[in-house]
């Protein structure tokens, strides 16, 4: 009768790896075609009760076609005054557009600068051109390119979707490619087994095939909302969390595999013990993730399911794939370094001298690391997270920003953005001579119905639209004064019932709205947390402690990238989202490694009371939580290689934050609080070892 039990726990795993290895089969190719879902229209992400937001929606209305814009930018090829043929030469290259495939109406005619050395005109593009819009732009600068004496840029929306699209393409592949190489190397190098690695990195793949599926449904189905950020994020948040949980686990079966002789016996002990940890450690980013679902801005919301579907494929893999290839392979998963049974538990080395000195002297320990920090922290206040300028989105020089750039040299700021004015028609000179008279606007202009200067104005159900150039360039503090200004003053016509909107006013209320995302998801991400730490723990205080600590280390983490930000990368500013995406980051992943700890100090403290617990659970998980926190800051790093300033910035807080809480916060400053206070951690319950009451 015993061998139907035994042919079962091996029929078992192989059933499990069998399906796995159908998921990553039939669903890997969903990794690639995730970008066939994905828009880069930024505009779909704005906040949906926003006044920029109500605009685009009247706007509408004033066009027969919807349409991107996209401004040409001439200047002399000898970088001198323009020939006086130039504009005639450019306007009539602009008009050979129209009817051409992309191009929505009739553009319109080239305008000289004040300077006289640039001309720019405006097409109206199809928005949905999706890969076709290179082509367009190409066929765009070809034709503007021809006239003679002159060299031509493009500027504008259509420009600048052009380059954000150039940016993401291949991500699929470099950004996955360069994260798992990354992780490949880093547990070679660590544990210096030849399977263990690629079984790891295979269960992370199927992972992130399972979630790429999951979330390319959804969006087919305009459930979700994604674009290349979140896209990229996903990949990166699946392989780095698959990872730690993989190596939490594997850890865990090689020291049992030191303490049993047979496999299956290792592998319930690793489970068991593996379980609680790990599925703790994945509802904390998972709920943590869905607490995004609270904002107002779209591409938030999205990163939330997103994400948490990631994370919740990344723990199915983790405890399903792995265990079941683990177990089969037993001790040959981990050759040439294979455990003996009978060796006893893991944890030697480094890691039992730095247990030895918070053993030693906790109270020098916990002040050294908390005045460190509080250092760091002390600068989270100076970094500026109004925003990316235009020309910092992109980390290289864009096309489209060289352009604008030109374009802001020999034009007003606001040229080709310019902030946009929904009135009713017959509150017109009243609203366009209140936007004239607003400080910070260069000039205000009715639509008319021939698309052309000084003729009558376009009114479309009672309703008429007014363009108002901005002095500064669109995306500067000052133009975003000036369009706070703005609205002041024409909201305050009688009777006009005026919107603003326009490039400058969805920045500006993207900027507010990422303010008020903050003050709620931020303590709704903490209470979650630590309520789930009190269900994990059985303790108040201790979680109230842990939360703290990943608090200090996301503040102290911020401080350290407003310095390396503003005079090393040479920002002059931060995205609105970074503070929030960062927060959200950090204090989930950083008590993953805290959960790790903690959860075997408590295992420890049960046999050998809380001063041992404490020297017992750092010596034993300080090796595998440190290589998961360097595996995971690798992976977060490899979002650098996508060419833009906030994915950039994400990276460097989570990379530079999860190695500052691994080596710092979670190695002395945990361990050392704790050692200190004693028992009276675990307050309100009582912890005591199967022998009698814990120690101190």
């Amino acid at each position: 009768m015993s061998a139907f039990p035994a042919l079962a726990r091996r029929l078992l795993p192989a059933l499990l790896i069998a399906v796995w290895l159908a998921v990553g089969g039939g669903l890997g190719p969903y990794a690639g075609k995730l970008g066939e879902v994905a828009t880069n229209d930024q505009a779909a992400f704005l906040p949906e009760d926003a006044e920029s937001t109500r605009v685009l929606e009247a706007q509408r209305a004033f066009r027969q076609e919807e349409s991107l814009p996209l401004v040409v930018v001439w200047t002399a090829a000898d970088g001198g005054r323009l020939a006086p043929a130039a504009r005639a030469d450019a306007t009539r290259a602009l008009a050979s557009l129209a009817g051409t495939p992309g191009v929505v109406g009739r553009p319109s005619p080239a305008l000289p600068s004040e300077d006289g050395e640039a001309l720019q005109g405006a097409l109206r593009l199809a928005p949905d051109l999706g890969d076709e819009l290179s082509t367009v732009l190409d066929r765009v600068r070809d034709t503007a390119g021809d006239v003679p004496g002159t060299r031509a840029r493009l500027a504008g929306p259509a420009a600048t979707q052009a380059d954000l699209g150039d940016a993401f393409a291949g991500i699929d592949g470099l950004l996955l490619g360069v994260a798992l190489a990354a992780v490949l190397l880093i547990l070679l190098l660590v544990y210096r087994s030849v399977l263990l690695p690629l079984v790891i990195i295979l269960c992370a793949v199927f992972a992130l095939a399972l979630a790429c599926a999951v979330v390319y449904v959804l969006a087919d189905a305009d459930v979700l909302r994604v674009d290349g950020q979140v896209q990229g994020i996903l990949f990166i948040l699946v392989i780095g969390a698959a990872t730690d949980y993989a190596l939490l686990l594997a850890a865990r079966f090689r020291e049992e595999l030191a303490r049993h002789e047979d496999r299956y016996a290792a592998m319930r002990a690793a489970m068991r013990q593996s379980y609680g940890p790990v599925a703790a450690s994945a509802a904390t980013v998972a709920l943590g993730l869905l607490a995004l679902l609270l904002s107002d801005l779209t591409n938030n919301r999205a990163l939330g399911p997103a994400g948490a579907i990631g994370i919740v494929c990344a723990v199915l893999g983790a405890l399903t794939f792995l265990p079941a290839v683990l177990v089969l392979l037993g001790r040959g998963a981990y050759w040439p370094a294979a455990p003996k049974s009978g060796t006893g538990g893991a944890g030697h080395g480094v890691w039992t001298k730095v247990a030895a000195l918070v053993d030693r002297a906790p109270r020098r320990v916990w002040a050294v690391t908390l005045a460190a920090l509080l250092a760091c922290a002390a600068f989270a206040p100076t970094l500026t997270a109004r925003g990316v300028p235009l020309d910092e989105i992109f980390v290289d020089d864009a096309p489209s920003v060289s352009a604008g750039r030109v374009l802001g040299e020999h034009f007003p700021g606001g040229s080709g953005n310019p902030a946009v004015i929904v009135a009713d028609a017959a509150a017109l000179p009243a609203v366009t001579a209140a936007a004239e008279g607003t400080r910070g606007v260069d000039s205000a202009v009715p639509v008319t119905a021939s698309g052309r200067p000084g003729g009558p104005p376009l009114t479309v159900d009672g309703r008429v639209q007014v363009n108002a150039t901005l002095q500064d360039a669109p995306d500067s503090d000052a133009a975003k004064e000036a369009l706070a200004r703005l609205r002041t003053a024409v909201h305050a016509v009688p009777g006009a019932d005026a919107l603003v909107g326009g490039y400058t006013a969805q920045q500006y209320d993207t900027q507010r709205t990422a303010e008020r995302d903050r003050e709620v998801i931020v303590p709704v991400v903490l209470l979650i947390i630590l309520l789930i730490l009190v269900g994990l723990l059985r303790s108040l205080l201790l979680p109230v402690l842990l939360v703290a600590t990943v608090a200090l280390n996301f503040l102290a983490t911020l401080g350290v990238s407003a310095l390396v930000f503003e005079r090393v990368l040479g920002f002059s500013g931060t995205d609105a989202s970074v503070p929030l995406y960062g927060f959200v980051f950090l204090v989930a992943l950083g008590v993953d490694y805290n959960i790790f700890l903690m959860s075997r100090v408590r295992e420890e403290t049960f046999l050998h009371g809380t001063r041992e617990g404490v020297r017992r659970g750092l010596t034993a998980t300080g090796g595998v939580i440190t290589s998961a926190g360097v595996v995971l800051a690798a992976t977060f790093a490899a979002l650098a290689v996508i060419p833009l300033a906030f994915l950039l910035q994400i990276a460097f807080i989570v990379a530079f934050g999860v190695l500052l809480d691994t080596l710092v916060v979670r190695s002395l400053l945990v361990p050392a609080l704790v050692r200190d206070i004693g028992p009276v951690s675990w307050w309100p319950g009582s912890l005591r070892t199967r022998t009698g009451p814990s120690g101190s």
